[in-house]
């Protein structure tokens, strides 16, 4: 079965499991059974309307799904599936802490 590796900030809504092996044809059908075993997760990978979010990354063995079949790429036995959500934020930098206070852009 393809193995989806769940990321670290979403394991506490997978049952703070690492990876879950999982029976589907393509990523598409993978994240339904993992959305349906693991409900809580369905808020955090897809938006109300039922699309995955956009800071939401998938990728099968290290390629990423929207440069395949997006959803409906299909994966095999030995497949594996790994969710990486997007990580903004960080720290400004001083130069630009200095443009702001002088008006320069």
């Amino acid at each position: 079965m393809p193995k989806v590796i769940i990321p670290t900030p979403l394991r506490q809504y997978a049952g703070k499991q690492e990876a879950i092996d999982l029976k589907a044809k393509t990523i598409g059908e993978l994240l339904t059974e993992l959305t349906t075993q693991h409900s809580d997760l369905r808020r955090h990978l897809y938006t109300d309307d039922g699309k995955l979010r956009s800071f939401v990354n998938v990728y099968l063995n290290d390629e990423d799904i929207r440069y395949l079949q997006k959803e409906n790429t299909p994966v095999q036995e030995n497949d594996v599936v790994s969710i990486v959500p997007s990580i903004a934020g960080g720290i400004e930098s001083s130069a630009a802490k200095a443009a702001d206070k002088s008006g320069c852009q």
